[in-house]
């Protein structure tokens, strides 16, 4: 990992070698916290984060349903991310905000504990590349939907996540495809999923998957460019038989699909449709499509 000079804790700027917990801070035993993935990038007028409101929102709503009562609101969050961005003078990278209980308090009931909040920015590049991608679907199910709060960024979930990654890896693949507890497609570790079939797009429809940024940005992007896109129950067979399929998120952005358990998929990957709505992405979170700059916040204004 790089590293960058400072990180956010609790409303102050500490040095990143400073910004230590304690080994009994609550979360780390149990992983009752929250966080996002938020990427800012270079624009014309310099760095702007993707969907400022929208992430710092949706981790303040898991917080709530985290039992949690955050000591900040959301525009002092916001205004540290920025402030966070802006001190450590980088102009592209990830952001990771964090919401958590922290020490003092043991046993798995957080009430007293600290709710403790950071953030720390860093350069990264492609999560799982620039090229296609070889993708296995994993044996083991994405959490079901009555067990926890689905669409939330809660830090235990990811355990799920790592379990299905890993074994994908060790697989010799790039990245896992988990199902939920129908046998339907459910999304990545870490990613929502599309296919392309005859020109209209496809993606699992919510319920029983995180409620992603991205994947909310690529539906109303297409739509924009008067493509159809429909959120509905996929299986395996669909994704095997589609012409195109991709990966979104704050971190693999829009990265293509070369193959679902060894089976390949459409022609050429990235596809036609693949490769006009990564183009488009790129260029809005670059600030070059001036329609999208609502989507933006430029650190700088």
């Amino acid at each position: 990992m790089d590293e960058t000079k400072y990180i956010w804790m609790d409303g102050k700027l500490a040095r990143w070698e400073d910004a230590k917990i304690h080994v009994l801070t609550h979360t780390l035993h149990y992983g009752m916290g929250v966080f996002e993935g938020i990427r800012f990038y270079n624009t014309h007028k310099g760095p702007a984060v993707f969907k400022l409101k929208e992430h710092v929102k949706r981790m303040m709503d898991g917080a709530k349903v985290a039992f949690m009562k955050v000591p900040f609101t959301d525009d002092e969050i916001a205004k540290g991310i920025l402030d966070t961005v802006r001190e450590n003078g980088i102009s592209e990278g990830y952001i990771r905000p964090i919401i958590y209980y922290g020490y003092g308090k043991m046993g798995l009931d957080p009430h007293g504990a600290p709710v403790n909040v950071a953030i720390a920015v860093w350069p990264w590049g492609a999560y799982l590349g620039d090229d296609a991608v070889r993708v296995k679907t994993s044996r083991f199910i994405r959490l079901h939907p009555n067990s926890t709060y689905s669409e939330t960024k809660i830090c235990g979930h990811y355990v799920n996540s790592i379990f299905a990654s890993c074994e994908a890896k060790e697989k010799g693949y790039h990245e896992a495809l988990l199902l939920d507890y129908m046998g339907n497609i459910a999304e990545g570790p870490g990613e929502n999923l599309f296919i392309v079939k005859d020109g209209k797009l496809s993606t699992p429809k919510l319920g029983n998957i995180l409620h992603g940024i991205t994947r909310k940005s690529i539906i109303d992007m297409a739509k924009n460019e008067g493509m159809e896109v429909k959120e509905t129950d996929l299986t395996l067979e669909d994704v095997y038989n589609a012409d195109e399929a991709f990966f979104t998120g704050t971190a693999a952005e829009v990265t293509a699909i070369d193959s679902l358990d060894d089976k390949k998929i459409g022609e050429i990957a990235p596809g036609p449709v693949t490769s006009r709505l990564k183009e488009l992405f790129t260029d809005i979170v670059h600030g070059k499509n001036e329609k999208y700059h609502k989507w933006l916040a430029f650190v700088n204004d």
